[in-house]
């Protein structure tokens, strides 16, 4: 039995690649309003609903992380909630993050996504029908949206990575520091009807500014041995991450669907891979304002 991500990305290979791995142009309902997500609920209610034995599970409303949630309907019944925030084989939940080209044709912010106010995590917490919590094992789904080369054809994408949120961060009590409540400052301004929301906005790494995660779909996943309980599937990269200031790595596998991967290929290793531009602490201030003009 496959687990629930290898069976999500094998779906959402063939949803959106054709045999030869060239994309399926595919179409979308309009966008109602901003926070409205019409690609989110393609892929819950029409690419991954159709899992054999999976319930796929779209989040109640927006700004709500993870997008969705798959599980097996009984497979989770009756489990230690602790056993769960392991497991691939019961439940996981998917966060989708939505990327263009820039005009050179790379993808852009390559080197650092927005991840807006919650930091991605290979953990994330979701709650019960009785608003229990319970956490759970978390993956992201990165890709590339572009226009249809036929206009009336939709869209395609150009680039699908599945992720295990670890290899972006695995550090829970970060996640959970900021998903939490906080305190906001009232009373601002003249009037006092001002507030701060104190709001964080978070960037962390974007798996396809990596080159060779770029316009072959590709699945990241915790286990090295997947090949062997998945035929479908080649093993394709080793991923190493390091982390600062010691001598610890994390170790990742990269796979394919094996018809994606020439007959000669050569799995190598790839070390710290994502491209990370110098930060600073400060924050940059706003634009200045500049008149045509000498006052």
């Amino acid at each position: 039995m496959s687990d629930l991500i290898t069976s999500a990305f094998l779906a959402l290979r063939n949803k959106f690649f054709d045999d030869a791995g060239s994309p399926i142009p595919f179409q979308l309902r309009d966008k109602q309003n901003t926070q409205d997500d019409p690609f989110d609920e393609f892929l819950a209610t029409d690419v991954l609903a159709h899992l054999y034995g999976i319930t796929c599970v779209k989040a109640s409303g927006p700004l709500i992380t993870p997008d969705m949630v798959l599980f097996r309907r009984t497979s989770h019944e009756d489990r230690d909630r602790a056993d769960l925030q392991d497991e691939l084989n019961n439940i996981v939940g998917i966060e989708v993050k939505k990327l263009e080209r820039t005009a050179q044709g790379g993808v852009a912010r390559a080197s650092g996504l927005d991840y807006n106010t919650t930091p991605p995590c290979g953990r994330v917490r979701v709650y019960d029908a009785e608003d229990k919590a319970a956490d759970i094992r978390g993956f992201y789904l990165f890709v590339c949206m572009e226009a249809a080369p036929n206009a009336n054809e939709g869209f395609i994408l150009t680039a699908m990575c599945l992720v295990d949120g670890n290899v972006l961060n695995e550090d829970f009590n970060l996640y959970l520091a900021i998903t939490g409540e906080r305190k906001k400052r009232i009373g601002l301004g003249t009037y006092g009807d001002g507030a701060d929301r104190a709001r964080p906005m978070l960037i962390f790494s974007n798996p396809l500014g990596v080159p060779q995660f770029d316009r072959i779909p590709t699945l990241i996943h915790p286990r090295a041995d997947l090949t062997t309980s998945e035929p479908e599937l080649e093993l394709v990269y080793h991923l190493q991450r390091s982390i600062p200031n010691t001598e610890e790595t994390r170790q990742f596998s990269c796979y394919r669907k094996r018809s994606d991967v020439p007959d000669n290929w050569q799995v190598t290793e790839l070390v710290d891979p994502f491209p990370t531009p110098t930060r600073g602490t400060r924050t940059r201030p706003r634009g200045k304002f500049k008149l045509p003009f000498r006052l």
